[in-house]
């Protein structure tokens, strides 16, 4: 078989590339963050648009040959706004990190007040952490969930932003696994006068599917990643109303990065596309219906999961009572071909190093084709190897069917081996 240009010209990194693809085959990848994109957004991805350089927006470019690159980009925005209902939309975000920096440099001045979501009770780094430069650049204060039922209380928040009066409110999360009442942010916002963004990254795919509520009718700014459940690029995008465009738009370029990576915009162009189709509400409600399904299992087997359930896409296991860490668990669970990731749960006690949750969703399996009654096998596996976790031979068994699962349901965009 002939060697491909990336195999003769780097064997080293081509290697590397080919085992990670044969890992993506024979593992579940329950991490909810990941997914597969298509064979038409990886082909974008990797086409000769990453050649041309295009500072400025459509029509409005500081260099010359952009005909083709401006189309590219107005149809990326043309779909983004058809897809979500959206007055504006801006496709040039790297991800979806620099695109909450450029929404906060283009609608609040230094040391203004954020209010937002408390990471270790679901939120984003970028939502204000201390630690990042959103949580030193603004005053942020940080609403939670309750201790009783993992919920986000509304009525608490309306009244952190009375006493705070914040410039900015953001809802949505990284690790909150039930709806998010945009309406009532909506509402909270207006009565203190504060811009409302909606941080969409986890479940934009679900919203474009039709399984989630829209930020979009609500928020003055709808942030996004492009990859996630919305199964395209690592890219990012903003939407927004018509009365912040010119905010936003600076906010991103001039204020933030410089030319866009005009290759991501095309492959998110295509997975505009792709989401605009009935089989990819068919696959959103599929996400949603098998998280339930191992939600249940999960808690059928004797788990404790936070909030109780999960309404989306994740869920975020509690292992206390298991007597393991979920950095531990997620070691255990890899070896034997399952991927979470550890994660903090609200009100932890252990340090976020070794915290004492696991954050577990459907997006990857179900774009394999899996359900409901994969689901049902993929929790038994789980609590086979959490109760043992340091059986190698339990490990060694459930990889090997996990392995032959993956077999039966080949991940999309990936050729087989």
């Amino acid at each position: 078989m002939s060697l491909t240009p990336l195999h003769r010209v780097d064997p080293e990194i081509a290697a590397l590339i080919d085992a990670e693809a044969d890992r993506q085959r024979r593992v579940l990848r329950l991490i909810p963050s990941e997914n597969y994109a298509s064979s038409a957004v990886l082909e974008a991805t990797g086409s000769v648009l990453t050649n041309k350089y295009s500072e400025g927006y459509a029509g409005r470019r500081y260099y010359q040959g952009q005909a083709h690159i401006d189309a590219v980009e107005r149809l990326a925005i043309k779909r983004a706004k058809a897809l979500f209902g959206a007055e504006h939309a801006n496709v040039q975000p790297y991800s979806g990190s620099p695109a909450n920096l450029a929404v906060y440099h283009g609608l609040l001045e230094p040391g203004d007040r954020i209010l937002s979501l408390s990471l270790p009770h679901g939120g984003h780094l970028t939502h204000g952490w201390k630690v990042t430069i959103s949580g030193k650049v603004y005053d942020v204060a940080q609403y939670g969930v309750r201790a009783s039922d993992q919920r986000i209380d509304m009525d608490e928040v309306a009244r952190m932003a009375k006493a705070f009066q914040p410039k900015l409110i953001v809802c949505g999360a990284s690790a909150y696994p039930r709806v998010i009442d945009f309406e009532g942010f909506a509402q909270i916002a207006a009565d203190v006068g504060a811009y409302l963004l909606a941080d969409m990254a986890h479940i934009a795919g679900l919203v474009a599917g039709g399984v989630h509520p829209s930020p979009v009718p609500f928020a003055d700014v709808v942030s996004t990643t492009t990859h996630k459940t919305l199964r395209g690029p690592r890219g990012g995008m903003l939407l927004c109303k018509k009365a912040h465009r010119k905010a936003i738009d600076r906010g991103v370029f001039p204020g933030l990065q410089g030319g866009p990576h005009n290759h991501t915009t095309a492959a998110i162009a295509v997975a505009l596309g792709e989401a605009s189709t009935p089989e990819f509400k068919a696959y959103a409600r599929a996400v949603v219906d098998n998280a339930r399904a191992l939600a249940e299992a999960l808690l059928s087997a004797g788990f404790d999961l936070v909030s109780g359930g999960t309404d989306n896409h994740l869920m975020l296991l509690d292992l206390t009572a298991k007597g393991i860490t979920g950095k531990a668990a997620a070691a255990a669970l890899d070896a034997a071909g399952i991927v979470g990731n550890a994660n903090s749960i609200p009100f932890d006690p252990r340090p976020p190093m070794e915290p004492s949750g696991l954050r577990i969703g459907t997006p990857a399996i179900t774009s394999m084709g899996m359900g409901v009654d994969e689901m049902k096998q993929v929790a038994a596996w789980i609590a086979a190897v959490l109760a043992a976790p340091e059986d190698e031979a339990v490990r060694a068994r459930v990889r090997g069917d996990v392995e032959a699962l993956c077999q039966r349901f080949p991940a999309p965009g990936l050729a087989l081996s």
